[in-house]
């Protein structure tokens, strides 16, 4: 019996954000939270079953077993009504705090315990990264800018864009950024 009272983790509200694009495999939620939803909330393989079975057993998901080549039954997800009503009320609901873990800077925090061709080296290592990530990310909106109902906020397409666009922004600031520390520490070698 569906347990409409437990609670639904981020996770569970990451993946029921998937589902409401389109059903779903379990194996094809886990190949989408690393595109696009890696960009911003990361979760590991073996996170993701477990938070499926909550989420059917909570009713806000259904499956159905479709014919697959392994040696276990394969599960086609869907979103249920319940599932969409808690999704749009978690969407909109209050929002907590969010603990920080940026390992960049953190690592950057300490930077003054490296020689400074090793901090250099660092600060282009991290602008290597960020510009590759804006790069893939400028690609993906090309491909989607002239789609139908990007700019409805109706459609999945809207959201899409607007997080590629927040990706592109915090991306082009990182960017500013290292060429900031990149002159800082060339000033501090003069």
């Amino acid at each position: 019996m569906p347990d409409p009272a437990a609670p639904v983790s981020n996770l569970g509200f990451a993946i029921l954000g998937l589902l409401a694009r389109r059903e779903s495999t379990g194996y094809e939620v886990a190949q989408r939270m690393r595109q696009p939803i890696g960009y911003f909330w990361t979760a590991r393989h073996s996170q993701i079953y477990p938070e499926l079975n909550r989420l059917d057993a909570a009713g806000l998901v259904e499956h159905e077993v479709i014919e697959g080549a392994g040696p276990r039954p394969t599960k086609r997800y869907r979103i249920t009504e319940a599932g969409r009503t808690a999704l749009a009320a978690w969407v909109v609901g209050d929002l907590d705090p969010q603990p920080v873990r940026d390992l960049e800077i953190l690592r950057l925090w300490s930077i003054w315990t490296v020689e400074p061709a090793a901090a250099e080296d660092l600060v282009s290592r991290l602008e290597a990264a960020h510009r590759r990530t804006l790069d893939r990310y400028l690609e993906e909106l090309a491909e989607i800018s002239d789609s139908p109902g990007v700019r409805d906020p109706s459609n999945p397409l809207f959201a899409s864009r607007i997080t590629l666009e927040g990706g592109i922004r915090s991306r082009r600031t990182a960017l500013e950024w290292c060429a900031w520390v990149r002159a800082e520490l060339a000033a501090a070698e003069r």
